[in-house]
């Protein structure tokens, strides 16, 4: 089979959090340097792997090929604005050589049970991104299993992950960058 790559994105708070109580990304999160780079991850990127959610509330204008998980979905299907897939009536591996016969590299930008799906079925690499100095009260962990004894570093740690060095990406916000990478597998 020719290779996959998965990599996910998240920019999180000093929380560990995705998004507020409502499930919106707040502006604390928001950042232009971390911006620019995660666009340019995705130019790199032969799907984008979202959710539901995620898709409806982030508009594709560079027209990326996505992959949508939803239980609406009855396996896999192609639709108009990509292919919708439902992980729990056909499996990753049986998918994605559908939608990526020849490999390449998959961008999984959440939201959170993405990302706690793709936990299972193993990372390349993650890219965590954090925007030091932030918290979002009763906000979205970026795993299910972050809490204030289990952090996201843990998490990816405890899944086989080893951090690069942090990179910092804005000196200013400050927004710092380490890529874990799946040491069992070149990246």
């Amino acid at each position: 089979m020719p290779r996959i790559e998965i990599h996910g994105y998240a920019i999180v708070s000093d929380n560990d959090c995705i998004a507020d109580a409502s499930g919106r990304t707040p502006d604390v999160l928001r950042n232009e340097a971390d911006w620019a780079y995660f666009q340019a991850e995705l130019n790199r990127s032969a799907v984008t792997v979202l959710g539901r959610l995620g898709h409806e509330a982030n508009p594709n204008p560079n027209r990326r090929l996505r992959m949508i998980l939803s239980s609406s979905s009855t396996g896999l299907e192609q639709r108009a604005d990509g292919w919708w897939w439902n992980p729990e009536r056909l499996p990753w591996a049986q998918a994605i050589r559908t939608v990526l016969p020849e490999g390449g590299r998959v961008a999984v930008p959440g939201g959170r049970q993405v990302f706690d799906l793709f936990l299972r079925i193993g990372y390349d690499a993650f890219h965590l991104t954090r925007a030091e100095g932030t918290l979002i009260p009763n906000g979205v962990p970026v795993f299910s299993g972050c809490d204030d004894d289990n952090r996201a570093e843990a998490i990816l740690s405890a899944h086989g992950l080893s951090p690069d060095p942090r990179q910092v990406l804005d000196p200013i916000g400050p927004v710092s960058l380490t890529i874990w990478r799946n040491g069992s597998q070149d990246s």
